[in-house]
């Protein structure tokens, strides 16, 4: 809905499930494999109305930020660096994005960010982040 600012804050990793499983169901190679699992990413989140940008921080200065409003198809990129074409929608307070192969969905839950990967074949990784202020 227009004026929830529900998203927007920092987010630092907290813990995650099914991580392996997941990447590599996803076919991730294997030196990302490794810099996502120990790569204590911090996520950024800007939200004004339907409008969000989110930015992941990785350690050593590097940065990916992706721009998209809510029902609009907008350019995308991976974690894994690939770029392509999504629309992203709002299900009951739920950000849903269908990613090239894992349907991802975002939450904030008791203050925390609460993002949830399914991949077509059923593997689930949850990662939950908590507030830095």
């Amino acid at each position: 809905p227009k004026g929830t600012m529900a998203f927007t804050g920092k987010y630092e990793f907290e813990g995650d499930e099914n991580y392996d499983a997941f990447v590599q169901k996803i076919g991730l190679p294997s030196d990302k494999v490794e810099m996502g699992r120990n790569c204590k990413i911090v996520i950024e989140v800007v939200q004004n109305g339907n409008d969000f940008t989110w930015t992941q921080h990785y350690p050593g200065g590097r940065t990916t930020t992706n721009t998209f409003t809510v029902g609009k198809e907008a350019d995308m990129e991976t974690m894994g660096g690939k770029r392509f074409k999504a629309t992203v929608q709002m299900e009951g307070g739920k950000l849903v994005a269908e990613f090239p192969n894992y349907r991802h969905t975002a939450e904030i839950c008791g203050g925390k960010l609460v993002e949830v990967s399914a991949q077509r074949s059923g593997v689930v990784h949850k990662k939950q982040r908590k507030s830095s202020k």
